[in-house]
């Protein structure tokens, strides 16, 4: 027992030293569940490497880049089912169960690791309102079930619009999470926005003043209609 407790304690000194430091932003945005959030970015911080979640150079900036950035969409979900697509490492979908525990989560991810991964947070972190689905968006059994999806850094719109779309209810939103070229993106997807009715396009940027200019986040959303 005495040797795991010393590796537990190296472990968690190593992630101190190499993680960046809790923002105030984090409180802002997790309330009363930030010590699951917490918890959860302790984890990801030492694994998530290793398990090919995150890239070497992401500890430093994994708070701010990573964590804060993703619960800054919680605001935006609505009581109901949402989906989140190509949950790879929780990112945004942990994170936002996490902030939001009176919302259902349905977490969609193919590779056998990743699913691993979300499960076992799931577990740890007893998040009742998370159901993990291995799949693609395009195979999974959910067309028209949810009445909002999520993804962030899976693909250009014109690309991703054709694998979320279908999976939400007719009313329902598409929350994604996009880089600072949103704009482009939204234009060279015109068509495919027509083809899958989507009315009330808008893109947000959220947690200005709360964090650096640099990790505000950009979310296109818009409405689904009747096919």
């Amino acid at each position: 027992m005495g040797e795991v407790s010393d590796a537990r304690d190296v472990s968690r000194e190593t992630v101190s030293v190499s993680l960046e430091p809790e923002p105030p932003a984090a409180a802002a945005v997790f309330g009363s569940t930030l010590e699951k959030a917490r918890a959860f970015t302790e984890a990801l911080a030492r694994n998530g490497e290793e398990l090919g979640l995150i890239g070497p150079l992401e500890l430093p900036r994994l708070w701010t880049r990573h964590v804060v950035n993703s619960g800054l969409v919680a605001p935006l979900l609505r009581p109901g089912r949402v989906g989140d697509v190509g949950s790879g490492a929780g990112l945004p979908g942990i994170v936002l169960a996490i902030a939001r525990p009176d919302v259902s989560f349905v977490l969609i991810e193919p590779m056998e690791r990743r699913v691993a991964w979300l499960e076992r947070q799931v577990a740890e972190l007893d998040l009742a309102n998370v159901e993990v689905v291995r799949a693609r968006a395009e195979e999974v059994k959910l067309r028209g079930q949810l009445d909002q999806v999520t993804a962030r850094a899976v693909s250009a719109l014109r690309t991703l619009v054709p694998i979320t779309a279908p999976l939400v209810r007719t009313g329902g939103e598409l929350v994604l999470m996009k880089g600072s070229g949103v704009d482009g993106e939204i234009s060279a997807a015109e068509k495919v926005l027509r083809k899958y009715r989507l009315s009330d396009v808008e893109v947000l940027v959220l947690g200005e003043g709360v964090v650096p200019e640099s990790e505000v986040t950009r979310v296109f959303r818009a409405t689904v209609g009747a096919a």
